[in-house]
């Protein structure tokens, strides 16, 4: 009995060996399929075009394509809560926002997401300013302009932004505070349609990503009088930060990342993270990113995880002195 209970240890002992020397099979086979990325916001905004430069990469790195959902609506709740309750298999990943994951924390009520438990980080991808950008038919070539027009019409100057409770329209409600004006601010439902109405002169401002109105920028259709970083952009180096233009202290940077349903296998998001800090390392791709003022980045999945738990604080205090509140 002892000699057969050896020789079972003994078996046992290489059985295992030899399984730890086999490539677990969901990373193996991972992934097999297509996968599908959510975008929380429409078709054409400055999410959408940063998600779809990221998603051709990734393909390229995984062997399989990445296919773009647009899923827009309600903040970016809408395709956050769906990727929340997807299958946590690595097939439905994330596009997610400061907005989706910092902010929309302190301005819903009653948020049917937990940005923390309910995803799996994957990698940080994406950093981007806002731009001040002031429409045809809005006078002011530089900041300070611009301010003693909003002072002289108290409540009549309009700036738009990609909804409520987003980082543009914070970013707005917090220049208007710092500045000492009053604005109105209207909501739209992603950067495109905001885009229509400034270019019709139908609204007067924005505080939007500088990817969607790069065009219009350069032949003079709106204008761009300051940036929201805490240095300028290489894509506007002649356009001041609005700390320089006289608000101290004012900054707010954008960032976006992917993330997976919470439970997704280790090696699935190790497997995912290592397709992306290539695609993010594309030659081609930083080219494109940085012409555009954005600042392509790859981390880890904790580093992400990390700036996403320091950043709920940070953007609770600016939600409620912004008075922002969605039900």
């Amino acid at each position: 009995m002892l000699t057969t209970h050896r020789i079972g240890r003994r078996a046992l002992a290489i059985a295992l060996a030899a399984a730890a020397a086999i490539p677990l099979p969901a990373f193996a086979a991972f992934p097999d399929k297509p996968l599908r990325m959510v975008v929380p916001f429409p078709a054409g905004g400055a999410a959408d075009v940063m998600a779809r430069g990221l998603a051709l990469h990734m393909g390229e790195q995984l062997g399989q394509q990445v296919v773009i959902d647009n899923r827009g609506g309600a903040g970016g709740t809408m395709g956050a809560e769906m990727v929340a309750r997807a299958p946590a298999d690595g097939y439905t990943v994330f596009f997610a926002t400061m907005g989706t994951h910092a902010i929309n924390a302190s301005l819903y009520q009653k948020l049917r997401y937990d940005p923390v438990k309910d995803f799996a980080p994957i990698a940080l991808t994406h950093i981007t300013p806002r731009v001040l950008v002031v429409g045809p038919s809005v006078k002011a070539r530089n900041v300070a302009d611009f301010i003693a027009l909003a002072k002289s019409k108290p409540g009549t100057i309009t700036y738009g932004s990609a909804g409520n409770g987003s980082s543009s329209h914070l970013s707005g409600a917090l220049f208007a505070s710092m500045a000492g004006v009053d604005m109105q601010h209207v909501p739209y439902k992603g950067s495109s349609p905001l885009l229509t109405d400034l270019l019709a002169g139908r609204i007067d401002a924005t505080f939007d990503s500088y990817t969607v109105y790069e065009e219009f920028i350069k032949t003079g259709k709106v204008h761009a009088l300051g940036v929201t970083s805490a240095k300028r952009m290489g894509a506007l180096s002649q356009v001041p930060t609005l700390e320089e233009a006289g608000l101290k202290g004012y900054e707010v940077s954008n960032w976006l990342g992917v993330l997976a349903p919470a439970g997704t296998p280790r090696d699935v998001v190790m497997r995912l993270n290592g397709a992306i800090v290539k695609a993010m390392a594309d030659a081609g791709l930083k080219k494109q990113l940085t012409g555009l003022g954005i600042e392509p980045t790859a981390s880890t999945p904790e580093e992400f995880g990390a700036l996403i738990r320091s950043e709920i604080p940070k953007w609770e205090r600016i939600v409620k002195n912004s008075g922002a509140r969605v039900e």
